[in-house]
């Protein structure tokens, strides 16, 4: 939907300007056609252009006319260069008792210039001969079961919450070092495309991602190869203010178009919540399991179990809990109190018969190696041994949720 790449001209006729001029027009098309009274752009499933040509995948309401949606999405970008479009169109069921049927012939996928000077077919009629008639076209989402391992990549860890402020991304970072210091090669993607915090976190925030052979090369920090939408920013104040499809992305950019170093894990820290960006990678990045953070208060509590139904849902295993400040301990008087509760992340593990890795505690200390870019298992400071113990749990179960690796895949 967008390109970061900054290409070099070959053969291909599009510009870096153009390519961008183009992605953009394309999404401003979409953004602004309706079905009914709901932007087309909530209904894309999937989205590639080549060039002069769009592929869509659609997920389009009951009474829709697909053919007459592909005629004027025709016109409308075909000011913009875009001469083909592909629909891939998927319709939901008739409700039982409702009188109303799936249309019997469903548009092919075609050239949508060439009907600008033919009518459009009207889908209701019955005039043709139904063993004639084309079947729908259709396009299940992706499962993790149909997706393939990477072949330089053993693990793929996603980090995630159901809310925000519940200290993910510094757990993400620490866990990230700790699985590095028990012997393994690790890379951490920050796909908190709103939020990124990594670069900082990991003290590289002035370090630029090199481009090789039209791919990222991860940034080198403290010998993790890690890559932020962060660090293609051009300051630490420039928001990231996009729609959904393009923050799913850039996600997906991110994770193909960078060449990873062989890596026993990839960590990928998730922005809060459980929106397009969490269900785009459950469909189309394979997970080996997740980490579910959470605070021991009652409403981080519930956002947490969100978060696990979703995994669940799209058969990600989660492979624990992590407790975030768990306690607290005065500095001066060394009185212990459980700030945000007690038994939350015990509570949420036992429900969903889950491992609680480990509890953290409330501490200024950690949030102060993180913000100078100097986390606690890189500091070897005294929580250093929260995250170790962590990183041990993470490791005694994961190998029986490890994808299948093919080393003799190319892309």
């Amino acid at each position: 939907m967008f390109n970061f790449m900054k290409k070099t001209p070959t053969n291909k006729p599009e510009t870096p300007e153009q390519r961008a001029a183009r992605d953009s027009a394309v999404d401003k098309v979409l953004l602004g056609y309706e079905v009914g009274t709901v932007s087309i752009a909530t209904m894309v499933t999937g989205l590639n252009r080549d060039g002069d040509q769009l592929t869509l995948d659609l997920r389009l309401p009951q009474e829709s006319k697909p053919e007459a949606i592909q005629q004027e999405l025709g016109q409308l970008l075909h000011p913009h260069g875009i001469t083909t479009i592909h629909m891939n169109v998927r319709l939901p069921a008739p409700e039982k008792g409702s009188g109303s049927s799936l249309p019997k012939k469903m548009p092919k996928t075609t050239n949508a210039m060439d009907s600008q000077s033919k009518p459009v077919a009207n889908p209701d009629d019955n005039s043709n001969n139904d063993n004639n008639a084309e079947p729908p076209i259709t396009k299940a989402a992706p499962t993790q079961a149909s997706l393939a391992a990477h072949p330089r990549i053993r693990h793929i860890i996603v980090v995630a919450s159901g809310k925000g402020g519940v200290g993910k991304s510094t757990t993400t970072v620490n866990i990230a070092l700790a699985l590095q210091k028990l012997g393994n090669r690790v890379g951490v993607l920050d796909a908190d495309i709103y939020g990124p915090s990594m670069p900082t976190m990991l003290g590289v925030a002035d370090v630029k991602p090199q481009l090789e052979n039209e791919q990222f090369v991860p940034v080198d920090a403290h010998g993790i190869a890690m890559l932020s939408i962060g660090s293609l920013l051009d300051g630490d104040n420039t928001p990231v203010a996009w729609r959904g499809p393009k923050a799913t992305g850039a996600l997906m950019q991110l994770y193909n178009q960078t060449n990873w170093p062989q890596l026993d894990y990839l960590v990928i820290d998730m922005p809060p919540g459980t929106g397009d960006i969490q269900l785009t990678l459950a469909q189309r990045i394979p997970v080996t399991g997740a980490v579910i953070v959470t605070t021991p208060q009652h409403v981080a509590l519930l956002d947490a179990q969100k978060g696990i139904e979703m995994f669940n849902k799209t058969n990600i295993p989660v492979l624990g809990v992590v407790e975030n400040m768990a306690l607290h301990t005065c500095s001066n008087c060394n009185h212990t109190e459980a700030i945000f509760g007690t038994g939350g992340g015990e509570k949420i593990a036992e429900q969903y018969h889950v491992p609680l890795l480990g509890q953290l505690p409330l501490a200024s200390g950690i949030r102060a190696q993180v913000d100078k870019g100097e986390p606690s298992v890189l500091a070897d400071d005294e929580f250093a041994p929260y995250y170790l113990s962590i990183a041990k749990n993470i490791e005694t179960n994961i190998n029986k949720f490890a994808k299948p690796v093919d080393d003799k895949r190319i892309f």
